[in-house]
Order: structure tokens, then sequence, then C-alpha cells
């Protein structure tokens, strides 16, 4: 069952490997072991914020999608069943969750629109502390704490994602080949498959 077009998942790619770009050489610049690792701390300075400055371009790019459009308004739209979702979760009964999926969870709802303000709150700080000539020292201040404590709870968001998907080796084929197999859409996002 197709779930996902080639478009759809050159944005995913790419905006996973600019974050993984961002995430790692953040890791050096803030992380003294890392850094004495890698040395040249100039070069890690522009590999973060250039990475950085692309980690928006595979979501616009993506806007050149239909079905990536469709995507996002899929993921902008909160409704009953995604209210009975997330009950589910903050029950802890699995089997009321699956059942209130479309082809996205709540779950993965919220976890999008985290990310997509979290990037946005990421490239503003750091522009700011990038470009100290044209703020003032309280603002670059204020951008250091908000960008370093936001990193740090963007990095533990990152690892669930990726511990999920490893969790899933369905879901993961459907953002590999853009096809899951129709049972588990039905187990998994019943709304959707129907």
């Amino acid at each position: 069952m197709r779930r996902f077009s080639r478009g759809e998942r050159w944005v995913h790619r790419g905006t996973a490997w600019l974050m993984i770009v961002c995430v790692v050489s953040a890791a050096c610049l803030y992380v003294p072991q890392f850094a004495e690792l890698v040395g040249r701390r100039a070069l890690v300075v522009d590999v973060h914020k250039w990475s950085g400055l692309l980690l928006p371009l595979p979501f616009l790019l993506g806007l050149a999608s239909r079905a990536f459009r469709t995507d996002l308004r899929l993921l902008n739209r909160y409704g009953a069943h995604d209210r009975r979702w997330l009950s589910a979760v903050r029950h802890r009964d699995p089997r009321a969750k699956t059942r209130w999926a479309g082809k996205f969870n709540a779950g993965q709802k919220v976890f999008a629109a985290w990310v997509g303000g979290a990037v946005l709150v990421m490239l503003g700080t750091g522009l700011v502390m990038w470009r100290t000539d044209l703020f003032p020292l309280l603002w670059r201040t204020s951008s250091t704490f908000v960008h370093d404590w936001l990193a740090l709870a963007l990095g533990l968001v990152l690892l669930g994602h990726i511990g999920l998907a490893l969790r899933d080796p369905e879901a993961r084929r459907g953002m590999r080949t853009g096809s899951v197999d129709p049972g588990w859409a039905e187990r998994e996002h019943p709304l959707w498959r129907r």
C-alpha cells in the first residue's frame, strides 16, 4: 500500500541528514571531549552554521510536491480521533490507541509541530548568535540560553523518534520505499487504511 511519495521521502532524508550534521557538529562544539577529537573548531562552526541555515530547505523544496502539501494538511488537522488517541496513550491502552489513528497518529502530529517550531526557534536564535554585530548583548545572551537548552531538548526528542522508528520495521520500510503492508496499515492506521 502506497504511504509516501518519492518527494516526501526525499524531504525526510534531506531533513534527517541536515539535522544529523547539526546535532553532531553542535556536540563537537559543546562537549570538550568531542571538540578535542575533532579539532578544527572554525571548520566545525562553519559546518554547524550552514547546516542549520539549510535545514528548512528540504521542507521548502517539498512544497513543490502535491503529496507533501497534502500530508502537511493532514498533519495540521486535529480531530476527535486524535483526542481519543492521546487519551488512550495517557491511559496506557495500546489496543484503543491504534483504533484512532489516521495516516498520522496524534503523536506524529505533535512531534511534527514541535520539531517544526523548534527548528524555527533554533534558526532565529542561531542567527542572533552568528551576527553579534547586529544585536545587543541581552539578545545574544538570551539567544544562547534558549539555543543551548532547546538543542538539548531537541536532541532527546530526536533520540525518541529514532528509537520508535527502530521498533517498527514496517514504518521504516514505508519511509524507505514508500509502501507498507496493508495489514500493518489496518493495524496501526486504520482510519487511513479505510
